[in-house]
């Protein structure tokens, strides 16, 4: 099994988009998924197609443990099962601060099921906070999303410090995945040069496969669908059908 946290302390950079239609995609491609939604937003789990009122209980209970992984797993109609969120889950910030191995808590959840799935992929919020530490400390490696724009760069260098920090305390074993060039504008040289820049800064770990700005891609979650089940033919779900099979080919699938 391989935890994947999808991380980027900027917003609006498409993790949420990544989370829910690579878990379509890979399960697609023959992988059993779990996607966990560890945004209070519950964007993930709205965009998976379940309901607030189905999404009870929640990670919420999961991290306090007053449920256990099985009690709030759910089967989308995607073939991927999803733990997943609501506004209820902000409440864990202050919860956890009283528990004991508050960093742990979501680590130590998934350990009883390592066998079950061959990706867990994690939905983090947009902040360093408690959810998004017990979020890197279950994971095995990050996967970032990531616009090319100029202060990308900037907000990509202070999560590569908070990575380094995480490692040195919490979890050793955490290593940047990859990264995911997203809403990518081929018309634009500011771009282009953004992208060309991580090339050489992250070589390998610059994921082939670009994301392009999609229309389909943005429209998707309003149905509750990942994008390959409301419009396969769309340059969206080529995208992330192709970031699938390259993350298969890469060998992260066991």
């Amino acid at each position: 099994m391989k935890i994947l946290a999808i991380t980027n302390q900027k917003g609006g950079v498409g993790k949420t988009t990544t989370a829910v239609n690579l878990a379509a995609t890979l399960a697609a491609e023959g992988q059993r998924v779990l996607l966990i939604d560890m945004d209070p937003q519950g964007n993930a789990t709205t965009g998976s197609g379940i309901t607030k009122k189905e999404a009870l209980p929640t990670v919420y209970q999961l991290l306090i443990g007053a449920a256990s992984l099985a009690e709030v797993c759910l089967h989308t109609g995607f073939a991927f099962d999803i733990l997943p969120a609501n506004r209820e889950l902000a409440g864990a910030e202050v919860e956890l601060i009283e528990l004991d191995e508050r960093e742990y808590r979501l680590r130590n959840a998934l350990r009883a099921n390592r066998g079950e799935y061959d990706f867990v992929l994690i939905d983090c919020p947009p902040a360093l906070n408690m959810l998004t530490v017990n979020a890197l400390v279950a994971a095995d490696s990050v996967l970032i999303p990531m616009q090319c724009e100029y202060y990308a760069l900037e907000g990509l260098s202070d999560l590569v410090e908070t990575l380094r920090k995480v490692r040195a305390h919490l979890n050793p074993r955490l290593e940047i995945e990859g990264l995911l060039r997203t809403m990518y504008n081929t018309q634009s040289t500011l771009t282009q040069q953004v992208s060309s820049e991580l090339e050489s800064h992250f070589g390998s770990k610059v994921y082939k496969t670009i994301v392009p700005r999609n229309v389909r891609l943005a429209e998707a979650p309003s149905y509750g669908k990942p994008v390959i089940a409301f419009d396969k033919n769309s340059k969206g779900a080529q995208a992330y059908t192709a970031l699938a099979r390259e993350m298969i080919e890469r060998g992260v699938a066991p």
